[in-house]
């Protein structure tokens, strides 16, 4: 099932008023936030980085952490009025602005 992004922040929406009662505080949320980014963190650095599994990240997947992730991220641009579709698309432009020639002309890059 293919949803946009206003699609998803609404789904989320319907789901905390109906099912999850209620909005934890931004504040809150902030702290789900950088704690579900550390996991993610901890699982892509066993992936992908040097470090080996423990215990207990075995039965964990990348893609349910990023979904993790994503939804506390909904929450907030819920919470805090902000439309994440039209954000990110003002994001592209600007980066598109701002880096037209800077990628192509770093040398790291090449």
């Amino acid at each position: 099932m293919d949803i946009t992004i206003r699609q998803a922040q609404q789904q989320v929406d319907e789901w905390i008023k109906t099912i999850g009662v209620r909005y934890y505080s931004e504040l809150t949320n902030l702290g789900i936030l950088m704690e579900e980014t550390g996991e993610l963190a901890r699982l892509m650095v066993r992936q992908y980085g040097d470090q080996s599994y423990k215990e207990s990240d075995k039965g964990k997947e990348l893609a349910d952490e990023m979904a993790d992730v994503l939804w506390v991220l909904l929450c907030l641009a819920n919470q805090t009025g902000v439309d994440l579709a039209d954000a990110l698309q003002k994001n592209v432009e600007k980066k598109t602005r701002r880096d037209t020639e800077r990628h192509r002309d770093n040398d790291k890059l090449k």
